[in-house]
């Protein structure tokens, strides 16, 4: 069960996260045109920028899923196994507090934004294109939790998580 929902997360912040960065593309190719053809676009900064923030947000969940933030593997499977418990717990505990808080900051402030709205498109409210801060940060908070059993295990059991992903990568490769 929890596997099937960790896989629909991860297909639908996949699909987000690359509907994004096309977005981002899209729009980053029509300023350019648009420029060149001396007829700047008025909303290019300030869109381009809220796009940007959504994809860091939803793209950093789809990472979490596969446990691809930076970490010190090579210092933490060093550890006696019981400090290695400890640092997991942790780590996690750190992780999960952090993004609480930054999700409740980011609820509360959508409260205060109230009619707000974009300086160049006034018909898009500010708590719409800043509501990725509450989301983004529960989606991280459950990925988070959706990969922890996985993880737990393999951190349990010694198993360096970047290095099978890099020795896999590179005997697909050498198969080719």
């Amino acid at each position: 069960m929890l596997n099937t929902i960790k896989r629909w997360l991860e297909k639908i912040l996949e699909i987000v996260s690359i509907s994004l960065l096309i977005t981002m593309a899209v729009i980053v190719v029509l300023a350019v045109i648009f420029r060149f053809l001396g007829k700047s676009l008025i909303w290019y900064d300030e869109v381009a920028s809220v796009v940007l923030a959504w994809l860091t947000y939803y793209g950093s969940a789809l990472a979490v899923i596969h446990r691809g933030h930076l970490g010190f593997p090579g210092l933490f499977l060093k550890l006696p196994k019981q400090l290695r418990v400890a640092a997991f717990v942790t780590a996690e505990t750190v992780v999960i507090s952090f993004f609480t808080l930054v999700g409740y900051a980011g609820w509360y402030l959508l409260g205060i934004f109230g009619e707000e709205t974009l300086v160049s498109l006034r018909w898009v409210p500010l708590s719409f294109t800043q509501s990725v801060i509450p989301i983004g940060s529960a989606l991280f908070i459950i990925a988070e939790i959706l990969s922890m059993p996985d993880a737990w295990h393999k951190a349990m059991a010694g198993i360096d998580y970047e290095k099978v992903m890099i020795d896999q990568a590179i005997e697909e490769a050498s198969q080719s």
